[in-house]
């Protein structure tokens, strides 16, 4: 299984135990409200996961990043876009965000491949 599979995989298996956990009124509702604000509005669905990347690298979440990543894919996005995105999220969280640029290329490369 690689990185996308074992990502996908185990990201589908844990939010179906969340999802299924009685009394998760407050988890639904923030699964919906993450759902809804990327959704095309007066920015485009591109546009938000473009930014939703950036943010999640500044934040320095992985899984995060991972799987912006892999809607910036599904939406079309370029390597060169992919790697202007890069640039702007190290330019705005310093050089604490190289380790996490580095294992994005290397799960971007991972889409790239199992296309």
């Amino acid at each position: 299984m690689n990185k996308v599979e074992q990502f996908n995989a185990y990201r589908a298996m844990m939010n179906e135990r969340l999802m299924a956990a009685p009394n998760n009124k407050i988890m639904k509702r923030i699964y919906s409200l993450d759902t809804l604000t990327y959704e095309d509005g007066a920015l485009d669905a591109r546009t938000k996961e473009m930014l939703g990347l950036v943010a999640s690298m500044v934040l320095r979440c992985d899984d995060c990043i991972a799987y912006h990543l892999q809607k910036c894919f599904e939406l079309g996005l370029t390597t060169e876009e992919i790697m202007e995105i890069f640039g702007v999220a190290n330019l705005v969280g310093g050089t604490i965000v190289i380790p996490h640029t580095r294992r994005a290329l290397e799960f971007w490369e991972s889409l790239r491949e199992n296309r």
